[in-house]
């Protein structure tokens, strides 16, 4: 009985296999693109892609244009205009990456406002219309995901040493401003072709969460990534499930579970604090992101 409430969704409803089909790809996408921007500390601009596509969306649609064009123009007028600030102020990244957050996000609202017609897109544009995906979005995804895997694949070295220290990778042969843009496109394009299925409001969730669960657990970069693609698509499956018994909106559902995850796991873990002894408290502190992949580079290493 139970074992058919779990399955009978997905069996007698074609709709939800091409959900979990697609929230699949997007997990491992995501878990991929995930770890190392958790790894990274870039957070705070995957947060700002996720919302700066929304101008480009909105202007897609109004010219009758497909949006994965547009929030590929918007993600990447983000990343140029990050750029752009950085090197003619001496601003930091964060206040630039801040200023375009707001600025864009605003330019979408505007554009939205002056259309009737978007109430219904506007929508699907936020959060996303993973139980209308079609076999063209899936093949889109599909394609998308294997660039994802071969790009991270092949530079997963420089990736790494970028995480740990931009000088070390530049030490080591490697150019840290090439890689942190390719970085910063991988990021993009996850954004990009993940929106249509959990919104440009979620689809931080997906790359997030699933990235900071696995990194309370593991040390290593390639347990980290599995571990994160495992929770984010544990987690496409369980939302899908309340969704569809539950009546609720899927993408956010998907997004609610991963966060419990992560939830979860910060309850049950045990503090690495305590298992090193009061000598660890006196230690001087680092940020979360240099933390973590110092961590993940001494696992990887070992």
């Amino acid at each position: 009985m139970i074992f058919d409430s779990l399955i009978t969704p997905f069996t007698s409803n074609g709709f939800m296999v091409n959900a979990l089909a697609a929230g699949l790809l997007v997990a491992v996408a995501c878990g991929i693109v995930g770890t190392f921007m958790v790894l990274r500390g870039l957070a705070f601009i995957g947060d700002a892609l996720a919302h700066g596509v929304l101008p480009g969306v909105a202007l897609a649609m109004l010219l009758g244009v497909p949006g994965m064009v547009g929030a590929a123009v918007g993600a990447a007028a983000m990343i140029a205009g990050i750029g752009f600030i950085t090197r003619r102020s001496r601003l930091s990244g964060d206040t630039a990456v801040g200023l375009l957050f707001v600025g864009m996000l605003a330019l979408g609202v505007a554009i939205v406002s002056r259309s009737g017609a978007f109430s219904g897109d506007l929508v699907r544009i936020l959060f996303g219309e993973i139980l209308g995906v079609t076999y063209a979005g899936l093949l889109a995804q599909a394609l998308a995901t294997a660039v994802i895997v071969a790009v991270a694949y092949t530079c997963r070295r420089p990736f790494l040493l970028l995480c740990y220290d931009p000088e070390q990778a530049d030490t080591s042969g490697f150019s840290s401003r090439l890689f942190q843009g390719v970085m910063l496109a991988l990021i993009a394009l996850t954004v990009v072709v993940s929106f249509r299925t959990v919104g440009t409001l979620l689809v931080f969730g997906m790359l997030l969460a699933p990235a900071a669960t696995a990194a309370l657990f593991s040390r290593r970069l390639g347990t980290m990534i599995a571990l994160a693609s495992g929770i984010g698509a544990t987690s496409v499956y369980a939302g899908l499930l309340l969704s569809y018994y539950a009546n609720i909106a899927a993408g956010s559902s998907i997004i609610l579970v991963a966060t419990l995850f992560f939830v979860g796991a910060l309850i049950v873990r045990r503090p690495r604090g305590l298992a090193h002894g009061r000598g660890a408290a006196k230690r001087e502190p680092k940020s979360s992101a240099a933390r973590t992949s110092s961590s993940v580079r001494e696992g990887a290493t070992s």
